[in-house]
């Protein structure tokens, strides 16, 4: 493989359906049903927040898959350029208020000590 994200890894997504066919199938009728179905938003405002949405997700193969859908149905760079500086600033706001929980564990807890070897650890208390 030259690299990780190449557009070609796209056509074994068959191999992908074939391992979890029911939830492949649940999957795809979900997204046919938000992107096809006429609601209150028109399908260039649905790519236009997809463009956004990959590029907080950090999808390459999102990007480029919507970000033709989008251009397809009219939509501009510059419109998109906004639309992902707008998610990018939500993003970035999501993490500076979450920060609120970094003071309240600061301000509730007691500095860690060293673990007990005779305690049993295997469980983590984060799976980040």
């Amino acid at each position: 493989m030259d690299h990780y994200y190449d557009r070609a890894n796209l056509r074994r997504i068959p191999e992908l359906i074939a391992l979890a066919p029911q939830a492949a199938s649940s999957f795809l009728a979900f997204e046919r049903d938000v992107y096809d179905s006429a609601g209150s938003v028109d399908p260039l405002t649905k790519e236009l927040i997809a463009v956004a949405v990959a590029h907080v997700v950090g999808c390459p193969y999102c990007i480029d898959v919507h970000v033709k859908k989008y251009q397809s149905l009219g939509g501009s760079p510059a419109a998109a350029m906004e639309a992902v500086l707008v998610a990018a600033s939500t993003r970035a706001g999501a993490v500076l208020s979450h920060a609120t929980h970094m003071l309240h564990a600061f301000e509730t807890t007691t500095p860690a000590t060293s673990p007990d070897p005779k305690q049993d650890n295997s469980s983590p208390d984060c799976f980040c």
